[in-house]
């Protein structure tokens, strides 16, 4: 059996995680649970699992782990994460906690040799070099688990690597997609921004792709996964086809699925094999559309290829700039609009360097981020 520590277990993705598990049992052992701040959930989740070790980030929660009902190692601290990916007993780790506050997880798995099962973009578009060459050097496989990339991956099974052309990540273009105006944006409220029309996904995540931010990151995370920066984006409403791949002869390998998470989850999990899922034929019953982006009234995924090209801590600030300014949104302290703005502006006015270490990472996230909750009244006035 394949042992799988999921790290954000209480989640979208860690219990859709799960749900592969319960369809799967005699395939998987979840040898560890780890979640932010949610202990009732992750209680719950290891009373039906029992890992042999649940943690939580929350050190204040740590009295509630106690109700857990049998005898397992338990941890509360930011360590839960690093303590879970590093068993002896676990083969995949599948990192989905929201935000860089996954990218240490991420790299102690790297560092005990366990394949990765990647839903944390941010751990790429922040840290990209540094992950990557670590995963290199410890010969670690890092699975792509975003349904976009998980596609582009299963694609390029179809040609050599040396005759890609570029890479075509789709967007459904959000619950706002038909918006005309930036005045019609303005008014969105965050009820409105996590209601996504196709997935069922967590807030800050609905609100990435409402602004379209959601498709800059991936656009980060795949010049990191894939080794390109020819990555382009169409608009394809339906979510029929998730990405695409285009090659130097004029072919484009198109991968088509449900709009279930659990497919790619389930593909990393068993890779290279495919197990039969729940899912009968497919039954062809829509049309597909294209529709080109408008990057002038979403122009969050351009901003993300400049970031991408200045390389450096460039993606970092820009990451940093965008979690900070999705909070504030979400707790109703700038209209929706103003994420946009202050991306852009933090962006353009943080200074991109070379960095050398994760660490130099995490403390330019934890500035950025400050300093755009502490001085966001100004910085929604920018326009």
């Amino acid at each position: 059996m394949i042992g799988v520590a999921i790290l954000g277990s209480t989640g979208s993705i860690g219990r859709q995680t799960l749900d592969v598990v319960r369809q799967y049992r005699d395939n998987f052992r979840v040898c560890a649970l780890v979640c932010g701040t949610d202990a009732v959930s992750l209680i719950k989740q290891a009373r039906e699992f029992r890992p042999e070790f649940v943690g939580i980030s929350d050190c204040t929660k740590g009295n509630e782990l106690a109700e857990i009902g049998y005898k397992c190692d338990v941890f509360a601290g930011e360590e839960a994460q690093e303590i879970a990916a590093s068993l002896p007993s676990v083969d995949i780790v599948v990192a989905s906690v929201v935000g860089l506050n996954g990218l240490k997880g991420v790299i102690a798995a790297i560092n005990a040799g366990k394949r990765v099962a990647l839903a944390n973009k941010e751990t790429l578009v922040a840290c990209g070099k540094y992950v990557t060459e670590l995963a290199a050097k410890k010969r670690v496989e890092i699975l792509p688990v975003d349904s976009e990339h998980s596609a582009i991956f299963q694609c390029l099974g179809g040609g050599k690597k040396e005759d890609l052309k570029r890479l075509v990540l789709t967007a459904s273009g959000g619950p706002f997609r038909s918006a005309k105006t930036r005045e019609e944006l303005s008014a969105v409220t965050p009820e409105q921004a996590v209601r996504h029309p196709n997935w069922s996904m967590g807030k800050k995540i609905s609100v990435d792709s409402a602004t379209m931010m959601n498709k800059g990151l991936e656009i980060i995370e795949a010049r990191w996964l894939f080794g390109t920066e020819n990555i382009d984006y169409i608009i394809q409403p339906e979510s029929i086809i998730h990405s695409m791949v285009e090659f130097n002869d004029g072919t484009v390998v198109a991968q088509i699925a449900p709009t279930d998470m659990t497919l790619p989850i389930q593909f990393a999990l068993t890779y290279p094999n495919r197990v039969a899922s729940r899912y009968g034929n497919y039954p062809f019953d829509k049309s597909i559309t294209f529709i080109e982006p408008n990057e002038e009234l979403f122009p969050m995924p351009k901003l993300a290829k400049v970031a991408m090209r200045e390389g450096g801590t460039a993606p970092a600030i820009l990451n940093a700039a965008n979690e900070a300014a999705v909070a504030l949104f979400l707790s109703g302290k700038i209209c929706f609009t103003d994420i946009m703005s202050i991306v852009a502006h933090i962006l353009d006015t943080e200074k991109a360097t070379s960095y050398d270490d994760y660490r130099e990472i995490i403390e330019l996230h934890k500035r950025v981020y400050g300093e755009v909750i502490r001085d966001y009244t100004k910085l929604s006035e920018i326009r």
